[in-house]
């Protein structure tokens, strides 16, 4: 059974113009289906020494996923909320700008998130990751929007449940 038919669409949020994509619905009934099928998307899981989860619906992803494989997690989180030592990242939204932050490591990582639209945050998360020392082996998000985006990192692409062509 597909979780995705819960994936609720909301107009005008978080501003005019913007079709919000809401997972929450998944994650309050049917978490433990939508880890199993993420599980079972991605690839290359022996490779794979962390989980980087993007704040903050990507940390509820990737340290479950994390869990389920007995391997680390790692956070992406909003400037100012990690303490130092950090790298952090500035990039554009499609409705404002942001800045990510990220503590220096090594290993092989696997980078989620809940929705890939136009790819920023995504591509921020990849420059970011490298520049802290880290390999990407995969990128895997719930709901990729392939209309807003041709995502590819490194030639690296990314997984997905869904993709929306609209």
């Amino acid at each position: 059974m597909s979780v995705l038919k819960y994936i609720r669409e909301i107009p005008n949020f978080p501003k005019k113009g913007i079709v919000f994509q809401d997972i929450s619905p998944i994650f309050k009934n049917h978490f433990e289906a939508l880890i199993t099928e993420c599980a079972d998307v991605i690839s290359q899981i022996e490779n794979i020494d962390y989980f980087v989860g993007i704040e903050a619906r990507g940390f509820v992803l990737a340290s479950a996923l994390a869990e389920r494989f007995k391997k680390g997690f790692v956070m992406i989180r909003k400037k100012g909320k990690l303490p130092p030592p950090k790298l952090e990242e500035c990039y554009q939204l499609e409705y404002g700008a942001e800045t990510i932050e990220m503590e220096n490591g090594k290993g092989n990582i696997c980078i989620i998130d809940d929705v890939l639209a136009t790819g920023g945050t995504l591509t921020a998360a990849c420059n970011l990751a490298t520049k802290c020392g880290y390999t990407i082996v995969d990128c895997f998000v719930v709901l990729n929007l392939i209309s807003l985006n041709n995502f590819k990192f490194n030639d690296i692409k990314c997984k997905s449940l869904l993709e929306v062509n609209k």
